[in-house]
């Protein structure tokens, strides 16, 4: 399913949006803005010394990163066993979520800078999506992390969330987690899902793919995902959370042997 170094490619122009995405307006008032650029990397790890490198990367590969010229709020991430939303660390799969003053510096510095071209070295597969923030609300570390500047679109759209979970409710927390991992896996609508973390347990990042906002909604307003939600808002499980929503712009590399941007396309 993997090539050992997938050539970077992109499937669709930083520049343009995504065909599924329609509406996007760079303005802000009157004066034209440049809509600030999301990239999130994926590395996948085969073999015991490229992932023992991966690891041991989560504390050396910070230094590395807050040196990359034009980046801005970043985050090196690992995963967990299955899709990610499981609290068993996934010593295979880790991502890199940054931020960057726009498109094209964003996919010049993921195929450049030492640091990036060092992961894609390593791994045996790599995939970057490139987007860009239409809403965003919460704090990340105490930082507001994404600047929307575009409107909303009614095409495909990609979602994330991030929560510090309190330690006193982490057996509940997790314990909810395999029936919404088992609902979102068996959604069809969904293109990509993972769940990622900076600090194992404590930190739960999740992120997804959707063709319209519909179908996410589906998802989040039913089933063990809202009665989640609901315990969330009314026994107070998080000490800080973020909300974000983006347009999709385009992508590199490959996923399991293909772009997951692909299966917008079927839909």
């Amino acid at each position: 399913m993997i090539s050992a170094h997938p050539a970077w490619h992109f499937s669709r122009s930083a520049f343009q949006p995504s065909p599924h995405v329609s509406g996007l307006v760079y303005t802000i008032g009157e004066s034209e803005a440049v809509p600030q650029t999301v990239s999130l990397s994926f590395y996948r790890f085969s073999g015991l010394t490229a992932r023992i490198w991966a690891f041991a990367m989560m504390g050396l590969g910070r230094p590395g990163l807050s040196r990359t010229p034009d980046i801005g709020f970043w985050k090196l991430c690992g995963s967990g066993t299955g899709e990610g939303f499981t609290p068993i660390p996934n010593t295979a799969v880790y991502a890199i979520l940054a931020t960057w003053p726009d498109a094209e510096t964003a996919r010049d510095r993921i195929a450049n800078a030492p640091i990036y071209r060092r992961y894609s070295h390593r791994a045996a597969e790599s995939w970057t999506v490139f987007l860009t923030p239409t809403s965003a609300r919460g704090l990340w570390d105490g930082a507001e992390p994404f600047t929307p500047t575009v409107d909303a679109t009614t095409g495909s759209l990609a979602a994330l969330t991030c929560a510090r979970i309190k330690p006193r409710i982490l057996l509940r927390f997790w314990g909810r987690v395999p029936d919404i991992s088992a609902r979102i896996g068996a959604d069809s609508n969904v293109a990509f899902k993972i769940g990622i973390g900076e600090v194992p347990w404590l930190n739960q990042i999740t992120f997804s793919i959707w063709p319209s906002e519909s179908t996410m909604a589906a998802f989040a307003r039913t089933g063990p995902h809202a009665e989640a939600i609901r315990a969330v808002r009314s026994q107070g499980w998080f000490r800080e959370e973020l909300y974000a929503r983006f347009a999709i712009q385009s992508d590199s590399g490959t996923w399991n042997g293909t772009s997951p941007l692909n299966r917008l396309e079927a839909t």
